[in-house]
């Protein structure tokens, strides 16, 4: 009886051990196998979508449809300091400039905390009820929040609309990177991404144009009306686009997910099961050290043309135009970069991995910028820089879509996002009281932060 008995437990042991070896190393090599054999079908596949939908292009127009809406989410949250020079009358600034900026500050904060809690609420609601009503619903309290501007007069009454605009703009990432990952193949992520991702850069070109034209013609009221009613323009549009009933015919096929978490995870993961997992901290940590360098270009260049090299308001605009026009191609070449390299037969990790070093490279040209004389090299550098940047993004912005099924794209997007949002903030903080005397670690830090989080990203500790 002894070699039965004995037998039992070896065999015992054996499982044990196998299944020990799956959830470990095992589990990784799966995910190789997995993406190996994906590269293979999507090579053998018309630009990525199977189906009925492979040689359907309805994908590049919801595509269009999302570079519109961000265009003008970024136009909505421009808005405001476009219109600044108006609004001093109207809220003290004449007669007590300094209690006005604190007060302005307070209101631009009311935005960016809303926008950072914001961020993963809006991430979990999309999740559950879908990109098309998740991105509608956005917008309807954007638009409403954006409106309601017109109807303020005091610092809490700004305050409260730049809080409700904060919420409702929040929704627009979440939503437009799970809408990319329910139509787009992994190879075509990071392009689509990089395109819609484009209008945060067309929106710095278009509004300075726009609005302040709006404003002194028709009054500052009008302004707000206008980007409010762009929104509840494109809603209408996007109400009536058949969005599900397409996207079931023509969207990205599940055979075409073919991604770690496609393979490994069954339904929708819990908030909880998110924030344990080492791949979402590896997005928000990249967030983290990233996004305040995008901050600080948007709200510090203006004022470095003007001190550095006595660029003045009535000639910023060509500077900033061909700095944001850098970052517009920046945008869509980086996405296209990773889309290359897996048609060249890398697999998705490392294709999107090597796009994202080449960027964060790039980016590291930011550094030399407080070292050159002429205004022209300054913005060539900076123009590479913003490029990197977006090129980055586009790439960063598709890796949730690479490590986690569709229905988690949107709380995983949510969470880096408020990381994100924190670390601007405290980074902004840093800018403003390190500006005067101590400028140049906030270049070296901007340019090493991309290649810090590229390390985090190839780190085993974040891995899976």
């Amino acid at each position: 009886m002894q070699p039965p008995m004995h037998s039992h437990q070896c065999a015992e042991d054996l499982q044990a051990a196998l299944l020990g070896r799956l959830q470990g190393d095992g589990l990784r090599c799966l995910r190789v196998e997995t993406e190996r054999r994906g590269a293979e079908f999507r090579r053998s596949s018309i630009g990525g979508v199977t189906g009925p939908g492979k040689k359907s292009n309805v994908r590049w127009v919801v595509c269009g449809l999302l570079f519109l809406i961000t265009t003008v989410n970024y136009m909505d949250r421009s808005a405001l300091g476009l219109v600044e020079p108006i609004l001093r009358h109207l809220l003290g600034g004449d007669t007590n400039l300094a209690l006005y900026n604190r007060h302005y500050g307070d209101i631009v904060t009311c935005f960016v905390l809303a926008y950072g809690l914001g961020y993963p609420f809006a991430g979990w609601v999309i999740d559950r009820i879908g990109a098309r009503r998740g991105l509608a619903l956005a917008i309807g309290v954007w638009a409403a929040a954006s409106i309601s501007h017109a109807f303020a007069r005091t610092v809490v009454g700004f305050g409260a609309a730049r809080f409700a605009l904060g919420l409702g703009e929040s929704g627009n990432m979440p939503a437009a990177l799970k809408a990319t990952a329910d139509w787009f193949a992994p190879e075509e992520r990071a392009l689509a991404t990089g395109i819609f991702n484009a209008g945060t850069s067309t929106a710095s070109l278009l509004a300075p144009f726009i609005i302040p034209l709006v404003a002194v013609r028709y009054g500052w009221q009008a302004a707000f009306f206008t980007t409010g009613g762009l929104s509840l323009t494109w809603l209408v549009c996007w109400l009536l686009f058949p969005y599900n009933r397409l996207q079931r015919k023509y969207g990205a096929s599940a055979a075409a997910i073919t991604t770690a978490a496609a393979a490994t995870v069954v339904g929708r993961r819990s908030y909880g099961e998110l924030l344990r997992a080492r791949s979402a901290w590896a997005f928000a940590l990249s967030k983290a050290c990233t996004d305040p360098v995008w901050w600080f270009y948007l709200f510090w260049l203006p004022k470095f043309f003007n001190e550095r090299f006595a660029v003045n308001m009535s000639q910023l605009g060509p500077p900033l135009i061909i700095v944001y026009a850098g970052a517009t191609v920046g945008s869509i070449g980086g996405g296209w970069l990773a889309g290359y390299f897996i048609r060249c037969g890398m697999l998705l990790r490392a294709a999107r991995r090597r796009a994202m070093l080449i960027c964060a490279v790039c980016a590291m040209a930011v550094i030399l910028v407080p070292f050159v004389h002429l205004l022209w090299q300054a913005i060539g550098l900076l123009c590479m820089a913003t490029a990197a940047h977006q090129g980055w993004s586009s790439n960063l912005f598709s890796t949730p879509s690479d490590m986690f099924a569709s229905d988690s794209v949107g709380s995983v997007v949510g969470i880096g996002g408020a990381i994100g949002s924190l670390s601007s903030t405290v980074f902004t903080t840093l800018v403003g009281i390190l500006w005067t005397h101590h400028a140049l670690p906030i270049f070296f830090v901007s340019g090493f932060a991309y290649l810090f989080s590229v390390t985090v990203f190839q780190s085993r500790r974040f891995a899976g």
